[in-house]
């Protein structure tokens, strides 16, 4: 297992805002204060992102009835496993958090200035999902250079691996000890800006569709467009 810290996150305010569930262009014409807040957010609070990413590559052993076995006896399993990563010959295992430190911030300002924490917890999740993102996208890279291609990302909690399975499955194969992330009874991961995923890759994998198309919110999301 490697852990990989200093990561230059792309951030800015309209990831800030997206990460409040609000519409940019919507808050520069109805309310500009907010627009101001997000980017104080990102100026103040951004020393205190601590981005570190763990990761375990594996080979795969087997792959039947949904399950896919790793060397070393790890199992992923579930429908949306075997629709994207049936295929694959190796596994990237990734924890992704952003540290504990913006969560103590983000506690006080909601405390003594609400707006202003809403403001820092969106950055906290834009935070998250852009080192998810930069994390999945330097591990493609890594692959495509031995001629692997890359698996959609997949993360627990989308259709078809259920956070409660999906963080198990996780977390029996990559320690969590390094970043000190703690797995709740119900899936959830601490400190709360965590994100696990999965990156399958493969000599004759074909990534199909966007994560998007997995996600339980597409009915109703309205920032689809700005994902991969």
């Amino acid at each position: 297992m490697q852990v990989i810290g200093n990561w230059e996150l792309e951030l800015d305010v309209d990831k800030v805002l997206r990460g409040q569930g609000a519409d940019p262009a919507v808050l520069r014409s109805r309310n500009p204060r907010l627009i101001d807040l997000a980017g104080r957010a990102l100026a103040e609070g951004r020393s205190l992102l601590d981005p570190a990413v763990a990761s375990l590559s594996l080979p795969v052993s087997s792959f039947r009835h949904e399950k896919l076995t790793l060397e070393g006896g790890g199992v992923l399993s579930g429908p949306l496993i075997a629709q994207h990563m049936g295929g694959s010959s190796e596994v990237v295992v990734m924890l992704c958090t952003v540290g504990e430190r913006i969560e103590g911030a983000i506690q006080e300002a909601l405390e003594t200035d609400p707006p202003f924490g809403l403001a820092l917890d969106g950055l906290g999740n834009a935070a998250a999902e852009a080192l998810a993102t930069a994390a999945s996208n330097r591990f493609e890279a890594e692959g495509e250079i031995h001629g692997m291609h890359p698996s959609l990302p997949l993360s627990p909690g989308m259709v078809g691996w259920p956070v409660e399975e999906g963080q198990t499955q996780v977390f029996r194969i990559v320690s969590a000890n390094p970043l000190g992330i703690v797995l709740t009874s119900g899936g959830m991961m601490m400190p709360r800006k965590s994100i696990s995923l999965v990156l399958g890759l493969g000599p004759h994998l074909q990534r199909a569709g966007r994560a998007c198309d997995y996600c339980n919110l597409r009915e109703t999301c309205r920032y689809q467009d700005h994902y991969l």
